[in-house]
Order: structure tokens, then C-alpha cells, then sequence
């Protein structure tokens, strides 16, 4: 099983940045990919925002492309997202993902999301 906890969230004036936190634990070597979601107020599904993969590869919804940034320490077993330009559209729950596989089951984790709110 895979732990994450997310940190980093809060209150900014659009244009301002906020770095969030998602520490994993468990067992993060069977983990493929570590994700961003968010979920507006009043909104049913999670968005993928930002996802990066074991072999290192990186993707970005087109919303956040060239504002956000993805990254990781394999050390520390942590991903952060670097949020720029921030804009009021941006405010949400933010939740951390790990996807894997334990052999030939695979798994699919949420933490328990961090909210992210932008002020105009």
C-alpha cells in the first residue's frame, strides 16, 4: 500500500505561486506514475493536471501548461508542484495519485488533498 500526504496549499493573489507537497510512503518502488488532480467546488470528477512518470516522462493538462511545473525527489520520495502565475480559475482541492502495480494487482491512491485557493 502506498501513503501520501499533501502539503503546501493555501490562500494567494492571482499572479502569485504556491509550491505543493505530496510525501509518498509504503511501497513506493512499485509506483508508475505520481499525478496532480484537482477538483473544483461544485464539480463531480478530479482533473489530471500534472503527471510524471517512473522513467521520468511528464505531462501537463493544457490549463496549467507553462504556468506549473512537476518534479520529484526519489530520495525523499516526494513530488512537488510548482505553481506560477496563479489564477483565480486554479482554485481547487488539489489531490496527490500513485498508480502502480503490487505484482499483478494494480493500485491507484489518492492522499487526502490540500486546497488551493486564488484571490483576484
Amino acid at each position: 500500500q502506498v501513503h501520501l500526504v499533501e502539503s503546501g496549499g493555501g490562500l494567494v493573489q492571482a499572479g502569485g505561486s504556491l509550491i505543493l507537497s505530496c510525501a509518498a510512503s509504503g511501497t513506493t518502488d512499485n509506483i508508475d506514475v505520481m499525478a496532480w488532480y484537482r477538483q473544483a467546488s461544485g464539480k463531480s470528477m478530479r482533473d489530471l493536471v500534472a503527471a510524471i512518470h517512473r522513467g521520468g516522462a511528464i505531462s501537463y493538462s493544457d490549463t496549467v501548461k507553462g504556468r506549473f511545473t512537476i518534479s520529484r525527489d526519489d530520495a525523499k520520495s516526494t513530488v512537488y508542484l510548482h505553481m506560477n502565475n496563479l489564477k483565480v480559475e486554479d482554485t481547487a482541492f488539489y489531490y496527490c495519485n500513485s498508480k502502480g502495480r503490487n505484482g499483478f494487482e494494480r493500485f491507484d491512491y489518492y492522499g487526502q488533498g490540500t486546497q488551493v485557493t486564488v484571490s483576484s
